[in-house]
């Protein structure tokens, strides 16, 4: 410690005395005793029920007793101990998984009332045979935590199996739902705007499509990218988020009993959210204790759960239910966009840097894409599909024989006698004068100086016009240069989708002048992946 630090620690207070392990033990005899009960009340069960499903009541003190012994130790600096930094780690693993039998067990009580699109797999019956996988982890772990508790005095012979009956006996039905519709904004405007909340979560989770499918060999390779207990969180708080939103401005109001479709986006939305939550804390348990780049090696060393089972919970179960269920929800989202459809015109500049090319065609392809609606793009009387790029592309026909023959108009407007036949040197000097002065005037852009001229400037039939659009041509081909027009397109559609997509034509497709990438508005960020 330098001098500087120890001024700073000295400036913070004194510091606290030191406990000896015979002091901590005492302590934590007392204060851990609840914890030990429903640790011995667990493995005190016989073979047969210890892969029942946990009881939501159970799990209710074990996150309590297990958080208050995690908070105890944490105060008392054990994590950083030798002597007591597994009995810590032990703590923290049991309060992490019964985090994940609680989002687990709240799953499996809700399923009934959840409306949900179907899906490839079973997912009642995957979620029973987790919420079993886990309560076989959650009881190994509490038997070693009784070891590792005997191991240090800590576990006294008077400790007995809690004597609480854990089992969750309720009658099955709900209440009536007889309290008259909350009053509620514009239907319309709420509905949409949940759709669209919902679509630009999906965009955003791309992290689950990627990882839902990975075979189990590949799991640990996923770690840290793209899967992470921060982005996971992160994630889950979005998720939790939208609920939230829902419950607010729909739940309980007209607006919801109109239109069958809200109860299932709400489903929907709430069961990615408790496998986020299912999945954070996985990945949680396995960057912090598991991972060979990040984990502790108190558990590392000796490792109490199977890694296997953490891994199959993670990918195969969580993230692969949650992919799927984001594809329904994605669906149907934009089926109720384009059930409130407001169709709208919009008309904007083509792009440009070589009209649309393949980036702007592909970047308002995604966004038609991203809203799942039907748009049309109108241009000198012709209709393309907003949707796909190669019909996009198709639109540079028109656009280049408009820019030919505006070019032509203006070629005769700089070059009063462009009939004139003048000699191969003179329409060469006559051509290149005509293209600087379109470049000087903003009508012509040009990528590159000196341009390289064709060998056969001046030599081309006929007199200054056709050379001079023949040589313009040449170089566009080339990307020397190209025109610049006032030429428009309308597109047609819904409003939502033309918002964007005005969002976009306002910073340039995507592009500056000179066809660099440029970083496109937080509005568009669902088009950065």
């Amino acid at each position: 410690m330098n001098k500087s630090t120890r001024s700073a620690c000295a400036a913070s207070g004194p510091l606290l005395p030191l406990f000896s392990n015979e002091q901590f033990r005492e302590l934590l005899r007392a204060r851990s005793r609840p914890l030990l009960e429903l640790a011995a009340r667990l493995t005190a069960l016989p073979s047969g029920e210890t892969s029942l499903s946990l009881p939501r009541s159970l799990i209710g003190r074990l996150l309590l007793e297990s958080g208050q012994t995690e908070a105890l130790l944490d105060e008392y600096g054990a994590r950083d101990n030798r002597h007591w930094s597994g009995f810590r780690a032990l703590v923290a693993a049991l309060r992490n998984f019964a985090r994940v039998g609680r989002s687990l067990a709240h799953l499996q009580t809700r399923l009934p009332a959840y409306r949900l699109l179907p899906v490839e797999g079973d997912f009642p019956a995957a979620t029973h045979d987790r919420l079993r996988v886990v309560g076989r982890v959650v009881v190994e772990l509490a038997a070693s935590l009784l070891e590792e508790a005997q191991r240090l005095g800590v576990r006294q012979p008077s400790i007995a199996p809690a004597a609480d009956d854990f089992a969750e006996q309720r009658p099955l039905g709900r209440l009536p739902r007889d309290r008259d519709d909350r009053a509620a904004g514009d239907a319309a405007s709420t509905i949409t705007h949940l759709a669209t909340e919902f679509l630009n979560l999906a965009a955003d989770s791309d992290l689950l499509r990627a990882t839902a499918r990975v075979q189990p060999e590949d799991y640990v390779a996923c770690f840290p990218d793209p899967v992470s207990e921060e982005r996971l969180r992160q994630l889950s708080f979005r998720f939790h988020n939208l609920q939230s939103l829902y419950d607010t401005h729909v739940s309980g109001t007209s607006i919801e009993t109109s239109d069958s479709d809200l109860p299932i986006l709400r489903s929907h939305a709430s069961v990615i959210f408790h496998l986020l939550e299912i999945a954070t804390d996985l990945a949680h348990y396995y960057e912090r204790h598991v991972s060979p780049r990040t984990g502790d090696n108190v558990l590392r060393g000796r490792p109490v759960v199977d890694r296997a089972t953490t891994m199959a919970t993670l990918f195969a179960y969580a993230m692969a239910f949650s992919s799927d269920f984001l594809a329904g929800g994605q669906r149907l989202c934009q089926g109720i966009l384009r059930r409130y459809a407001e169709c709208a015109r919009l008309q904007v500049p083509v792009p440009c840097y070589r009209g649309f090319h393949v980036r702007p065609s592909n970047l308002v392809a995604r966004i038609v894409a991203h809203y799942g609606g039907q748009v049309r793009m109108e241009l000198e009387g012709k209709t393309f599909d907003a949707a796909s790029p190669l019909d996009l592309f198709r639109a540079n026909e028109t656009i280049n024989a408009r820019k030919r023959r505006w070019l032509g108009e203006e070629i005769a407007r700089v070059h009063s006698d462009c009939a004139a036949n003048l000699g191969t040197e003179a329409t060469a000097a006559a051509v290149l004068a005509i293209v600087h002065q379109l470049a000087d005037e903003g009508k012509i852009v040009l990528y590159q100086q000196p341009l390289q001229l064709s060998d056969r400037i001046g030599c081309r039939d006929g007199g200054v016009l056709e050379n001079t659009v023949a040589e313009i041509a040449l170089l566009q081909a080339t990307g020397q240069l190209d025109i610049r027009t006032d030429l428009t397109v309308t597109f047609i559609g819904d409003k939502r989708v033309l918002s964007d997509l005005d969002v976009l034509a306002r910073h340039g497709y995507g592009e500056d002048a000179f066809g660099n990438n440029v970083v496109l508005p937080k509005a568009l960020s669902y088009l950065r992946r």
